[in-house]
């Protein structure tokens, strides 16, 4: 079996304060997260999956929350030593840090970039006052302008925008007005996604009154088309990029890679060479059980059961808009395509799906993606 590439998630669970619509493994840091134990304990964790690595290089690392911003860099320096005493980094690496405007500071993010971590997600979701205080974010409009700023005078001149629309009370107006104020920075990628009101948020306790409907799809339609109009890919179902700036990290995900994952709540998954084996691990998810040395930070080691696998992996590679290439479906699962012949046929029938050499959602099939991916999970009748 040829395995895929391998990538490096690691989770940092800290946050000034938990917003409320945030489901995530994120816990309210004391005025003092214990980075140096927490960069000990992440690199006790990686010694334990070292063996999965099987001789691969490390495509991309991604730095998660949480509030990876939240740390120092003398905490990073420490932990990238580590890192690269332990695993071979590939040549052009692609090096994640999310950061949330109001932990920025110059001197920070100009180490941070000295470090090798060449790529920000920046997590603004609003330039509207009122929106940003509703969502129950820690910075303000001019802390969000400033943190721009900052990341490009510290040299990263490759980075994300996180927005959010469809937030309560939002206008059409304000919401395109919203990705206007992202476009004028002209950033590589931006990620623009619809508030979802997930269970165990405060959001869910006290749902806030959303825009109706009908509003959403005008602003989901108008931001989409100035997007298109200003030069971005729509290559994933909220992902937006110039040309050539997908984010590589989350594509090798989508596209059913591997990914070894480490730091509290952190899961990954593996392909073993030998057996074929493919299962997803996850880490104990509470930082202070995180941080105890006497605790198995391995709480899950599920393998994926065979007929689970392929329905798996194009559940994944559909919100792509590229899909997943036929060689790499074979290759990544181990199956023939035939293998998920029944909901492809019934997907292909309805106009949802396109096989040549690639396996991809039609126009159609993006369209109505969730009616797509509930055919790979819906028995045959």
């Amino acid at each position: 079996m040829t395995l895929p590439p391998l990538s490096l998630y690691i989770h940092v669970p800290w946050c000034i304060r938990k917003c409320p619509y945030c489901d995530f493994n994120s816990h309210k840091a004391d005025a003092n997260p214990p980075e140096a134990e927490y960069i000990d304990a992440l690199l006790t964790d990686l010694d334990r999956d070292l063996i999965w690595v099987q001789g691969r290089d490390i495509q991309s690392i991604f730095f998660g929350g949480g509030t990876p911003s939240l740390l120092s860099a003398t905490a990073y320096e420490r932990l990238f030593v580590g890192l690269q005493q332990r695993l071979t980094f590939a040549a052009d690496i692609e090096i994640t840090l999310e950061a949330n405007p109001g932990t920025f500071e110059a001197e920070k993010f100009s180490a941070y970039r000295q470090l090798g971590i060449n790529r920000l997600s920046i997590g603004i979701q609003s330039f509207h006052p009122e929106h940003l205080q509703g969502l129950g974010r820690v910075h303000d409009r001019d802390q969000a302008l400033r943190a721009i700023e900052l990341a490009k005078l510290a040299g990263f001149d490759n980075f994300n925008l996180d927005l959010m629309h469809g937030l309560p009370n939002q206008t059409i107006d304000q919401a395109l007005a919203d990705l206007n104020q992202a476009l004028s920075f002209n950033p590589n990628h931006l990620s623009w996604y619809q508030l979802t009101i997930e269970p165990n948020t405060e959001f869910y306790k006290r749902p806030p009154t959303l825009p109706e409907d009908d509003t959403l799809w005008d602003i989901q339609e108008a931001g989409l088309t100035l997007l298109q109009q200003n030069g971005y890919e729509h290559y994933e179902i909220s992902a937006f990029s110039k040309p050539g700036k997908q984010a590589r990290h989350n594509v090798n995900y989508w596209q059913f890679g591997d990914y070894l994952g480490i730091g509290a709540g952190a899961h990954g998954k593996i392909t073993l060479a030998n057996s074929g084996e493919i299962f997803r691990t996850q880490k104990t998810r509470l930082p202070k059980d995180y941080l105890n040395p006497d605790t198995l930070r391995a709480t899950a080691v599920e393998p994926i059961i065979d007929q689970d696998i392929g329905l798996e992996c194009l559940m994944n590679a559909l919100r792509l808009k590229e899909g997943i290439s036929i060689k790499d479906f074979e290759e990544r699962t181990g199956l023939l395509l035939s293998a998920v012949a029944k909901p492809i046929k019934r997907a292909q029938k309805l106009g949802l799906l396109h096989i040549d050499n690639r396996i991809y959602a039609s126009d159609k099939g993006q369209q109505y993606l969730n009616n797509l991916l509930s055919l790979f999970l819906t028995e045959e009748e």
